[in-house]
């Protein structure tokens, strides 16, 4: 691997997002939550700090799921999350912008699929990879999915549940 490609992968679930560097591993699993000014739609804080503030906030700022069953549902709130998720995960000042992996459900549609590449392009990936889900767990949980054996592979979710067979 070039020093100079950076990759990452990024499941963005309804409840939590996990972001692996292929260097480094899991390196940050945090609520997808963003507190938001109602005022000024400003961001006032993300992921865990944004979760730690959930009934303690005043009635000027409101919590956001910008997520909702594996499909975008607040654009431009999920490309800030993600921009500042690849910053914390990479480092605020990489020089380099990385290639990322995303995963999706099987269940969204190509319109959704396609939102989310654009989110994550917005949020300063270079190139981005939308993957299901299902396939993504059987390479993370070490299935060979080379293999002409079908294997049954279930990725339970807070937002959605992704049941497949895979086979080569």
């Amino acid at each position: 691997m070039s020093i100079f490609k950076q990759k990452i992968g990024i499941d963005l679930g309804t409840n939590e997002i996990v972001v692996y560097v292929p260097t480094k591993g899991v390196v940050l699993r945090e609520p997808t939550v963003v507190a938001v000014s109602l005022i000024d739609r400003k961001i006032m804080a993300i992921g865990r700090d944004a979760h730690e503030m959930l009934g303690k906030m005043p009635e000027s700022i409101i919590a956001i799921k910008p997520i909702k069953q594996g499909a975008i549902s607040d654009y431009k709130t999920t490309v800030k999350m993600i921009n500042h998720f690849i910053n914390k995960s990479l480092g605020k000042y990489s020089l380099f912008k990385p290639e990322v992996i995303v995963s999706v459900p099987s269940s969204i549609s190509g319109t959704e699929r396609r939102a989310v590449m654009e989110a994550v392009l917005e949020a300063g990936a270079k190139e981005v990879y939308v993957v299901k889900e299902p396939v993504l767990a059987a390479v993370g949980s070490g299935v060979p999915i080379q293999e002409p054996v079908g294997r049954m592979i279930m990725n339970i979710g807070g937002g959605t549940t992704d049941i497949a067979v895979i086979s080569l």
